[in-house]
């Protein structure tokens, strides 16, 4: 058994804090929990997977030109924007 210390994020400890509470468990049990489930996810070898959805493939917008053609809209806004003020 290893004793070290650590500094948590204010939200990581928020998240203990919260886990402690509902388990009932010690701040070191909730440590060694959460690091074991982080661990072991991350080590047992079976690939992770993001689901993937079909946006449609729209050949009139460029993606690769995806910041230009946002500062375009942007600007048209902006433009419609002053206009209707007058």
């Amino acid at each position: 058994m290893a004793r070290t210390t650590v500094t948590l994020d204010a939200d990581v400890e928020a998240l203990l804090k919260r886990i402690m509470r509902e388990r009932g468990l010690s701040f070191k049990e909730a440590v060694n929990q959460a690091l074991r489930a982080g661990l072991l996810d991350r080590t047992d070898g079976t690939p992770s997977s993001t689901p993937t959805f079909s946006m449609g493939f729209r050949p009139d917008i460029p993606f690769d030109k995806a910041l230009q053609l946002a500062a375009e809209l942007e600007d048209e806004e902006l433009v419609r924007r002053l206009a209707a003020r007058k």
